[in-house]
Formats: structure tokens, sequence, C-alpha cells
């Protein structure tokens, strides 16, 4: 029976290629807003249809399903899907055919979230705005070197994944990739000047208005405030919502992740998290998740028209968009293209 709760701020992962009813029970929590999937909840397409509808099925409105599936070395789903080059590719292309770059940047964007959408999921939490200078954990998934290059191709991924009837998620704001580091193993700085800082938010100002959701950085950087900017209201609520003057929904990266142990243990880095103005966060991780939810804490309630607003509203089932040729077409192309250039 689908019971009926507005979404909750967390969105949580889970075990398995099927719900089963520990699972099934825990995602009915009041604080559950969405869920995150990864390789290990995907067998093949018809099991991930079968799973997507059993998760709307369970309340009203729907969880929010979310996948990371950029490409290159981060697609969750690849049986049965089409294989996309890393986003790197498009910033080779750029420097020497930025009109052939952009129209790719589209067409990437465009297959992901179409073929995403077609198998029941929302959402995608893309597109990667970082700069590749240099990060071990951002490198190939960012567009380009160049701020302005990787504003120019993400305008275009974007309108790819709108035209989709994907929303869209910038991430890792205020910027991951020119600091070396990876913060999912270790607590991350970024000892920079606050101008140099600003020219990493570049592809973050310019996009704005065209991206609904955006993902914070574990990272500190001192220049601005000693926390990392996920649990920084200087970052969120001053820089991105007042001087960026986004209005959508702020998300947390991971909360297990390790750039965020210096919030302190689970319960701390959420509530810092909320406290700074994150109206989402995620914990993918089953057993963290588990742990929360049976303790009686506090949970800020997102706006639910926000959320609604991540909702897929997909232009045609991929049946029927697999029958035109130029989708047909765009498929083989992208698929060439990361056969090309698979490490």
């Amino acid at each position: 029976m689908t019971q009926q709760l507005p979404p909750g701020p967390l969105i949580v992962g889970f075990d398995g290629t099927e719900l089963d009813a520990a699972t099934a029970a825990r995602l009915q929590h009041p604080a559950v807003g969405g869920v995150i999937l990864f390789s290990r909840n995907f067998a093949d397409p018809e099991q991930l249809k079968a799973l997507c509808a059993a998760l709307r099925a369970l309340r009203d409105p729907k969880l929010l399903i979310t996948v990371d599936q950029e490409g290159g070395r981060v697609q969750r789903f690849r049986h049965g899907f089409t294989l996309l080059p890393a986003l790197a590719v498009l910033g080779r292309w750029y420097r020497s055919h930025p009109d052939r770059a952009c129209d790719l940047a589209y067409r990437h964007g465009r297959i992901m979230a179409a073929e995403v959408l077609g198998h029941g999921l929302d959402l995608s939490w893309a597109p990667v705005l970082d700069l590749d200078r240099g990060s071990v954990v951002i490198g190939d998934r960012a567009m380009a070197e160049s701020p302005e290059a990787v504003a120019d191709l993400a305008g275009y991924y974007i309108a790819g994944m709108r035209d989709a009837g994907m929303a869209a998620c910038a991430k890792h704001f205020p910027g991951h990739g020119t600091v070396a580091a990876d913060s999912h193993h270790e607590v991350v700085t970024d000892p920079r000047e606050w101008e140099s800082l600003v020219e990493d938010m570049t592809p973050f100002a310019r996009l704005a208005d065209q991206y609904r959701a955006v993902m914070m950085a574990h990272v500190c950087y001192p220049a601005r405030d000693e926390r990392p900017a996920g649990f920084s209201s200087r970052w969120i609520k001053d820089t991105l919502r007042r001087q960026l003057g986004f209005s959508g929904l702020v998300v947390s990266d991971d909360l297990d992740m390790a750039g965020a142990a210096t919030a302190g243990g689970l319960d701390q880095r959420l509530a810092q998290a909320f406290e700074a103005g994150c109206d989402l966060a995620l914990v993918c991780q089953p057993d963290s998740a588990a742990a929360l939810l049976e303790r009686d804490l506090d949970w800020p309630m997102p706006d639910p028209s926000a959320v609604a607003g991540l909702y897929g509203q997909p232009m045609a089932t991929i049946e029927e968009q697999t029958q035109v040729p130029e989708f047909r077409a765009w498929r083989e192309s992208l698929q060439s293209i990361a056969e090309r250039n698979h490490d």
C-alpha cells in the first residue's frame, strides 16, 4: 500500500537489486526523500525498471530516484546502456573544434538523461562543473581546464538533459578540481587565495539559472571558511545564495566521505549541513542510513515543490526514442568515442 508522506531531506543508498521488507520499511521513514543507486543495485535493464517501479510505489509523493551516470569511470549502469565517454573528451575537442565539442556535449547530456529516465529514474547528479586542474578524484570527470570552456560546454550539456526531461545538478561547489587530494579518503584543504577560488566558481556563476540543484564539495577553503564548504553558511547562504543568486536545492555530498570528518560524527555532520543551508543530504552507505533513521533527530523538511522539480519528465519512452534514426546515431557515436578513448 502506498504511504502518503512528503519528501524528507535524506537521499540514501541501500543494498541489493530488489526491495526486501527491511529496505522498503526504511525507505518509508519520514526523513527519507529519495535514493541513490549504484552498480550494486543493477543487474540488467529490465531488473532496473522493476526496481524503480517498486520504489515509486512505496510513497506518494514518490521517492526521488537518482544515480551518478557521468560517463567514463563514473557510470553505474553499463550493460544495456550506451558506454559514455569521460567528459574530458569534450574539452579536448573544444581546444580545436569548439562548435563540434558543444554539439557533442549536448548529445552526451541528452543520451545520458534519456537512458536514465527511460529506465524509471529521475536524476543523474550531473553535470560536473569542476575544472580539470590536478585533482585525483575529478581528473577526466571534468570537461576542461578552462573555466570558460567548462561553462560553454556545460551549458550545452544541461540543454541536452533538459530536452530529454531531466533537471540538472551542478557539482561540486565551489570547485574541487584544483586540489589534488581525494575527499572520499582524506580531509582536503584548498589553500589558495580568494581570487583563485572565484575563477573556479565561474561555471557555477554563469549557469546559476540553468540548474535546479547544486552539490557541495567536502573541501575546506580557508580563504572563505575553515569548515568544508558543505558545512559552511558563508559558502551556501552568502556566496551561493546571495552572491550567485542561486534559488534551487542545495545538496550535501555523501556524509560518509572522509572529507566530512572535520564536522564530527554522522549526527554532527548532518546537523551542520542543515544548519549551513543544505536542503538535502546524501548518505550512501546503507548501514549509515539505517543508523541515522533509528535515531530521534530533528529533521528539517525540504520544500516539496522544489523536490518535485527534480522528478524526471521524459519526453518519450526510451523505446520510442530508439526508433528515431538521429537518436540511434547519437548513441552509436558516443559509444564509438568512448571505446576509442577507453584507458
